[in-house]
């Protein structure tokens, strides 16, 4: 049995946003729920995004707990944009969850043999459909891209003339043990659009923010992060020349980052690269 995703840097995230009674937070990433239920568990009103079909059952479970103050969407967190109202806060627990790696069917892991599938809402094109599209260019820039993959180009070629369809079939290709984990890790984000989900994602946070609410990234590798850092960044960076008049203040401050403690990387491994980031919206 898979286990449950366990929260990363969930104190952390706690700590940053405060008190949380009345207030409404999105959580963009259910998984198996765990940051839901901490803010609901402090008082806090939850609409909760995932994409994938199996985390159903937890949020149903959720809402038979707490009722009206519990809302569950079945979509992408990008369709925040569609979200109709302000709120308090907007949380980003990014990547994968353990309890979609550790599912042997669902294609992420290449430590177990499975279909070549790779996608977190079960729905489009898998990782196997997606090596059959593309051409050796494109299958190239997707692991140079989202995987700084050496020698992108003559992999790229040996991955589409073999077309494989198991993820163990996919290993076997790959010659350099250095390289599998990068591999697996592009065509993932490839397969998820997952860049492209963070960034139409971030565009509508400051709309969608409350004045004193907060949005809170917890990030796990270094594409991800330099979106969110980048994106804070020009939030929180006076518009326009200094040396002039008019220059536009802020509308964000930065809150302090956070990374895990040994304690928390020492329980659940795959903290260990996690790295939280926020602002505040200030006016």
């Amino acid at each position: 049995m898979a286990q449950k995703h366990v929260p990363v840097l969930l104190d952390a995230v706690l700590g940053a946003l405060g008190d949380l009674q009345g207030k409404t937070v999105v959580d963009c990433t259910f998984g198996a729920g765990g940051y839901s239920r901490a803010f609901l568990e402090r008082g806090a009103n939850v609409i909760a995004f995932d994409r994938d079909p199996n985390v159903v059952a937890d949020a149903d479970e959720l809402r038979r707990e707490f009722g009206v103050r519990f809302e569950f969407v079945p979509q992408p967190f990008s369709n925040i944009v569609d979200l109709g109202r302000t709120v308090d806060a907007i949380v980003f627990d990014l990547g994968i969850s353990s309890m979609q790696i550790d599912v042997a069917e669902r294609g992420f892991s290449f430590r177990m043999d499975a279909p070549l599938d790779m996608r977190m809402a079960q729905s489009g094109a898998s990782a196997a459909d997606l090596i059959m599209q593309k051409s050796v260019a494109e299958l190239a820039q997707i692991l140079r891209d989202y995987g700084d993959v050496k020698k992108a180009g003559i992999l790229a070629r040996v991955i589409k003339d073999a077309r494989p369809k198991t993820t163990l079939g996919l290993r076997d290709l790959i010659h350099n043990p250095k390289d599998v984990a990068p591999v697996f890790q592009a065509l993932r984000i490839a397969v998820n659009d997952e860049m492209g989900e963070l960034q139409r994602a971030l565009a509508a946070v400051p709309e969608l923010l409350n004045v004193g609410g907060m949005c809170v990234c917890v990030s796990f590798h270094s594409l991800e992060d330099r979106i969110v850092k980048n994106t804070f960044r020009e939030w929180t960076t006076p518009r326009g020349d200094p040396r002039m008049p008019v220059v536009v203040p802020v509308q964000f401050v930065p809150i302090k980052t956070a990374v895990p403690t040994d304690a928390e990387s020492a329980h659940n491994p795959r903290a260990r690269s996690a790295h939280m980031r926020g602002v505040i919206k200030s006016c």
